[in-house]
């Protein structure tokens, strides 16, 4: 067997750099669902009368109509709410990240006899993961802008504008990422003609 050359062997050791930076990712959503827990104990809290838990909220949220808020309403419920879908979207989003990522640049995992391996997990690549995270890019900007919607009165109509512009380009731009996947998948598997059938 043909041993490979040091050079090309250190170039593909250097893959293992990207470790810290899925180590930190990982950190990264430990802060998400500290995030997670901290907000849906002001929640409850609220619910059950806590004005300090219920300021706690209005102001993470950005709540403004211009009174004193002394009640959790329903606005103020669905937009915290909809900050907690977030949350797991984005850590959805780690999550595919981190696992898709290190299978398909740093290491096989070999999950394939595991009872919780993720089904998308077993044929994941670059193009399929990219597909992925465009659609969950997609699926947190839509919370982010109904979030937005819901309390459009404390925002800018240029803030609006904006972030439904912003909203339709990555809408655009994971459309545009899944066409070229898929016309680059039927370029690979398209049957080539024979030579006696092309000298026909």
């Amino acid at each position: 067997m043909k041993q490979t050359p040091a050079l090309p062997r250190f170039i593909f050791a250097s893959r293992w750099l990207q470790l810290p930076l899925y180590l930190g990712l990982i950190a990264a959503q430990g802060v998400y669902v500290f995030h997670f827990w901290v907000e849906l104990v002001h929640l409850i809290e609220a619910a059950f009368g806590s004005q300090a838990a219920l300021d706690a909220l209005v102001t993470s949220i950005g709540y403004k109509n211009g009174m004193t808020v002394t009640h959790l309403s329903e606005s103020i419920t669905m937009l915290v709410v909809l900050g907690l879908i977030d949350v797991v979207m984005i850590s959805n989003l780690l999550i595919m990240v981190i696992v898709g990522g290190y299978e398909t640049f740093v290491s096989r995992m070999y999950l394939e006899n595991h009872p919780d391996q993720p089904e998308w997990l077993s044929h994941v690549n670059a193009s399929v993961l990219k597909v992925k995270l465009g659609m969950a890019i997609i699926g947190i900007s839509s919370i982010h802008l109904l979030k937005t919607f819901i309390n459009a009165a404390n925002y800018d109509e240029k803030v609006l504008m904006w972030q439904t512009i912003i909203h339709i380009t990555f809408l655009l731009s994971a459309l545009a990422i899944a066409l070229t996947d898929k016309l680059s998948h039927a370029a690979h598997t398209s049957p080539h003609p024979s030579p006696a059938s092309s000298s026909h």
